[in-house]
């Protein structure tokens, strides 16, 4: 018996809309009236900063269930569980590769242009304002081995309420081990699992209504607390890490996608949009993961392989803070007069590959990170963090898109590599042309399901 073929969907399963309802025209919208506003009127824009972090604030509550609900339903919809060990291995492998080539990429630029040399700062009379003061004191007590130490939560709420996602990561992971252990008895379970995935999903789009608002509040206080002027004082430090985290992005990320996967980088730019000016206006890459981790499966890549390697991505496979760390490393260094041998940069790395692990989901993670850092090797003194930390705000941005794309570079790859990638579907999702071959649904939640073979002959 034939079946009538569904609807097909185009681009990421949407309906379409009239280009003034698009999310991420009144996103980008927001954004340029906060910039606006900060410019104009700091005092008011500087007020504004309760809306945008009300919106993260409500983001973030609903990142631990979606990274917990969606790793356990995807270890449950592996046949064999020995898969779920091979396809973790393989995107950690990939991420320390991937964080070594991105540290490499800040520390070859900085030697290159030394935009320090000549500052000629006093690490002895820099002073630090109380914000700045945290971050250091966080920085020097934090080792590099403490995101291993710290994987396992106090309790099990613990994790959730302190928003730790490798620690969610790791509850989920032994949770979704030991449903699929037990057979039949975690059945229904894992069901309801699948159904309470749903209801979040559809909280999460409740919430996404308010994104402009989120990104009008938190760019609006960005400017208008710092104020545009700090960009011109040390633009050429923010211009050499915007470009090399573009070329980064397009030269390196892009070669990976077309030689590996063969997948064009450029198409995947606009079909995550959307989740580009969420991180934009929000300056952090947590809004845009559930996004991520719905328009990857849509395109065709497996849920077990999304609900592992994105989860895990997001604390592992942080190729912005890595350029990041690299560059303000050796700038701080040229600026404090202080001299490094290939071999001491060699070893700054080593340590970086560990501490860049701490810069995922803590308020000031990049600083605190960069602190870590240089209070490890010593030869570099923390407090010249302060020559940079008026400009940090206006790098998180570029940050927090680079690790976003890094991520979803990192899944496609991994897939590739576990055969888990429909590439015909993903190519056509990514080229914008319907999808001929699948039954695709959106549900109420905005997930999307399909099937292979719909409208062929049933067996």
């Amino acid at each position: 018996m034939t079946q009538t073929p569904a609807p097909a969907a185009v681009g990421d399963g949407t309906p379409s809309k009239p280009w003034w309802r698009q999310l991420y025209v009144q996103v980008l919208l927001a954004i340029v009236i906060g910039i606006f506003m900060g410019w104009r009127w700091p005092d008011l824009a500087t007020s504004m900063e309760p809306i945008g972090t009300t919106f993260i604030a409500a983001m973030k509550m609903l990142i631990g269930p979606i990274v917990f609900l969606t790793i356990i339903g995807g270890i449950a919809g592996v046949a064999d569980l020995k898969k779920v060990g091979l396809t973790g291995i393989k995107a950690l492998t990939y991420f320390q590769v991937g964080t070594i080539v991105a540290l490499l990429t800040g520390l070859v630029a900085i030697n290159i242009f030394r935009l320090g040399d000549g500052v000629h700062a006093d690490p002895a009379t820099i002073s630090t304002s109380g914000e700045a003061d945290e971050y250091i004191k966080s920085g020097e007590h934090q080792h590099w081995w403490e995101f291993l130490t710290n994987l396992v939560p106090h309790s099990f709420f613990g994790a959730f309420v302190e928003g730790d996602i490798l620690q969610v990561i790791f509850l989920a992971v032994i949770f979704g081990i030991a449903l699929k252990s037990v057979g039949k008895v975690g059945e229904p379970v894992i069901a309801s699992v699948n159904r309470l995935t749903e209801v979040v999903f559809k909280v999460l789009a409740f919430i996404m209504k308010a994104a402009p608002l989120g990104a009008f509040g938190a760019m609006s206080y960005a400017i208008g607390k710092f104020g545009i002027s700090t960009l011109t004082s040390l633009g050429s430090l923010i211009a050499l890490f915007y470009v090399t985290s573009i070329l980064f992005v397009v030269v390196v990320l892009g070669a990976v996608l077309a030689a590996f996967v063969k997948l064009n980088i450029f198409q995947l730019f606009r079909y995550f949009k959307e989740e580009f000016f969420l991180v934009l206006g929000t300056s952090t890459a947590e809004p845009a993961l559930p996004g991520l981790m719905r328009k990857l499966q849509f395109m065709g890549v497996e849920k077990s392989t999304v609900g592992l390697v994105v989860p895990t991505g997001y604390s592992f496979n942080l190729d912005g803070a890595a350029i990041y760390l690299s560059l303000a490393t050796l700038y701080i260094a040229q600026a404090t007069d202080t001299p490094l041998t290939i071999g001491q940069q060699l070893g700054l790395l080593a340590v970086m590959l560990l501490t860049s692990k701490g810069a995922a989901g803590v308020a000031g993670g990049g600083f605190i990170a960069l602190t870590a850092t240089l209070s490890t090797v010593g030869h570099v003194p923390a407090a010249g963090i302060m020559l940079i930390f008026g400009i940090d705000k206006f790098m998180s941005e570029c940050r927090a898109l680079v690790n976003f794309y890094g991520n979803a570079v990192a899944t496609l790859f991994v897939a590739k590599w576990e055969n888990n990638l429909d590439l015909a579907r993903a190519r056509a999702v990514l080229a914008g042309h319907e999808v001929p071959d699948a039954a695709v649904s959106a549900d109420s939640a905005g997930t999307f399901r399909w099937r292979r073979g719909h409208g062929r002959q049933a067996a």
